[in-house]
């Protein structure tokens, strides 16, 4: 660009020269004209020629420029791919666990739900053979949860937690003591009494006027009338149950255990 200035310094000053030279001549005119018009020829070709060299200047500035932001872009894009590799890999590897968590959890199925059919029929037999109180609310809860059992909208954990429910229930029993009426077999007849649970150790009944009491016999499987002299220390009992009276000792009659033959 400098060397562009200098040549258009040199020829405004030839032209100033031819024009100094030839101003008195007549005879000179005509070719002065003619070198005016060529160096203003020439000037325009040059301004011309760097307007060009400007445009092409900035041309290859922008060109430059895209190519930076190009390779930025390329770079940018590299590390991404990198990054969605590493997380394709990850999630892969999270499938893979997941199959294989949902291989065990058929497998796991395949075994826990007859282990809940054997429980759902063990309860059902110790209830049979356990003392006869709330029959009817204990033998209904086991059939919900074989009813259950047979329903596919029920999830597996939650018919596991049924069956735990009734055998946390059951548990509770042995700790707890109940009186309710109840209508027994007394000796051939139907009898409305008190009947008294303490725990699983007695299962006891009253008539409702006081004066006859009795026990059920586990073994025999019925009900065995008690001597009189038990009927005060059963009322007492029931009183505790009802929380009619303050917690205390009664007695009570414990059928001794068979020895092992």
């Amino acid at each position: 660009m400098n060397l562009m200035k200098n040549t258009r310094l040199w020829r405004s000053l030839l032209l100033v020269l031819y024009t100094g030279l030839y101003a008195s001549s007549g005879a000179a005119a005509e070719p002065l004209t003619q070198a005016i018009e060529e160096t203003a020829a020439a000037n325009e070709e040059a301004r011309r020629s760097q307007t060009k060299i400007d445009k092409m200047d900035d041309a290859t500035r922008d060109m430059v420029q895209e190519y930076r932001t190009a390779l930025e872009q390329e770079d940018s894009l590299a590390i991404y791919n990198d990054q969605l590799e590493k997380l394709i890999g990850k999630q892969k590897e999270d499938l893979a666990s997941i199959a294989g968590q949902m291989r065990d959890v058929e497998e796991t199925q395949r075994n826990i739900v007859p282990l809940m059919l054997r429980m759902i029929d063990v309860l059902e037999k110790f209830i049979a053979l356990d003392l006869p109180f709330l029959m009817q609310e204990r033998t209904a809860r086991v059939q919900t949860i074989k009813d259950i059992m047979d329903r596919p909208d029920v999830t597996l954990p939650e018919k596991y937690r049924r069956i735990m429910e009734a055998y946390q229930i059951e548990l509770e029993y042995g700790r707890t003591i109940e009186t309710m009426s109840d209508t027994i077999d007394l000796y051939g007849a139907y009898s409305t009494v008190n009947v008294l649970r303490v725990g699983r150790i007695a299962l006891l009944y009253q008539s409702l006027d006081a004066k006859s009491s009795g026990y059920f016999d586990k073994q025999d499987r019925s009900w065995k009338k008690l001597d009189s002299d038990y009927n005060q220390s059963i009322k007492h009992g029931i009183q505790i149950a009802r929380k009619q009276s303050t917690p205390d000792f009664f007695m009570i009659p414990l059928v001794a255990p068979e020895r092992m033959k």
